[in-house]
């Protein structure tokens, strides 16, 4: 079994789901099972400062080689947490060798067909990792992790391979709202770029993701029994189902795609006398996320004009930036990594990511980070599945990127 397969599969076993109510970081304890687990293997391979911090980061330093001590310092990132979507607890893998085409069928009748999911023809003849379709697979970020896990490696046992210093990070907490990147030490980092390996499939190569805003939307009602409830009830449950009613169907997740943003509604709690929705807003362009901002002033207006003051009470998050502008102050990095798509044999397809990595956050504190594909896909949900050749392909990219001296200058 391939070097990196068995990492792999040893990182999928230990449960890392975040936990969105948490207001503490790590939000799960399993995360600080896999950091510890990382430290570990990163001691084992030779890696002397290898730490986890209180904050359940895991940071390390391949340093440079001799006479390299000037070049400039790479960061190279993966989260440690699995999103709380889909079930993260005994995670079953299977492998799927020399794929031909076929659906894959995992228990409890969930099937992968490539009808549905076309990106599956990419993979045609290699082995594919899924889940037994009763839990998420956890590939990302853990074929992240999995991946520079098997680049740190291959610095540390071939010494022909010169590089600058490179610093190691695994994150807390990426895929919910607390958002482990946010405490983030920039400083203590020390890296003058970074590369966040959470990318989908294989050639996605990513410098650009939403602007990223959530609302809280509270909505105060006014509960009397039903028999008396003329002229007197105002409904919560009524008022949120009008409330999103005002905002454009069309700004629906499920009605975009490519560069259009989304306004999307992902959880309700309504009762009579009160309701609460949760919304996240996304779009590439600033302007287009202010102006998705008007529309729910507009509509909490709206709703007080019919029900009176004090009926809608509005809680608004910047969760993340979109990072191009500070990338695209680095263009060396960008070149260099596309010279390392081509030069693996990789066709780089440049494109922006519907959603956000550490990567996004980070750029708001001024550390440029692009982003390289895992070989993954439908991550978040039972159906998930990782392309282990893919994976090493990913790997050799980002070897090749810290070992090219266009980004150690």
């Amino acid at each position: 079994m391939d070097d990196i397969l068995k990492r792999f599969l040893k990182y999928v076993a230990i449960d890392t789901t975040s936990n969105d109510e948490s207001e503490t970081i790590p939000s799960f304890a399993g995360e600080r099972d896999l950091a510890d687990l990382l430290k570990t293997e990163l001691c084992e391979m030779g890696v002397e400062d290898a730490e986890v911090t209180e904050n359940c980061f895991v940071f390390a330093t391949v340093p440079a080689t001799k006479g390299y001590e000037n070049k400039k310092t790479i960061g190279l990132l993966a989260h440690l947490d699995t999103a709380p979507d889909c079930i993260g607890k005994n995670v079953q893998p299977r492998i799927h060798t020399k794929y031909a085409g076929q659906i894959l069928e995992l228990e409890d009748n969930v099937v992968i067909d490539p009808q549905c999911y076309p990106e599956l023809e990419q993979y045609l003849g290699d082995d594919i990792v899924t889940s037994d379709g009763r839990t998420l697979l956890g590939c990302d970020d853990k074929a992240g992790i999995a991946i520079i896990m098997d680049v740190v490696h291959r610095l540390v046992t071939y010494p022909e391979l010169k590089h600058g210093k490179i610093r190691i990070a695994f994150t807390p907490d990426e895929e919910v709202s607390i958002g482990g990147a946010s405490v983030f030490d920039v400083e203590k980092f020390g890296a003058d770029y970074g590369i966040t390996v959470d990318g989908d499939g294989i050639g996605e190569f990513n410098y650009e993701t939403f602007h990223a805003f959530s609302y809280d939307v509270e909505l105060e009602g006014n509960n009397i029994h039903p028999a008396e409830a003329k002229g007197k009830m105002i409904n919560a449950c009524t008022l949120a189902a009008e409330f999103d009613r005002l905002l454009p169907q069309d700004m629906r997740p499920e009605n975009t795609e490519g560069r259009e943003g989304f306004i999307h509604l992902y959880e309700v709690n309504a009762q009579v006398e009160s309701a609460k929705l949760g919304y996240i807003l996304r779009d590439f362009e600033i302007d287009g996320l202010e102006n998705k901002k008007l529309l729910f002033q507009k509509a909490a207006e709206t709703i007080e004009k019919r029900y009176g003051k004090g009926r809608v009470k509005l809680t608004g998050i910047h969760e993340y930036s979109n990072p191009k502008a500070e990338i695209e102050k680095h263009p060396e990095l960008i070149e260099t990594c596309l010279k390392a798509y081509r030069n693996c044999g990789v066709k780089p397809i440049i494109k922006p990511i519907r959603g956000g990595t550490d990567g996004s956050t980070l750029a708001d504190k001024k550390l440029a980070c692009v982003n390289i594909f895992l070989g993954g896909h439908n991550y978040h949900n039972c159906r998930e599945f990782v392309s282990i050749q893919a994976m090493k392909k990913s790997a050799d990219i980002l070897l090749q990127i810290v070992t090219c001296s266009e980004t150690q200058e």
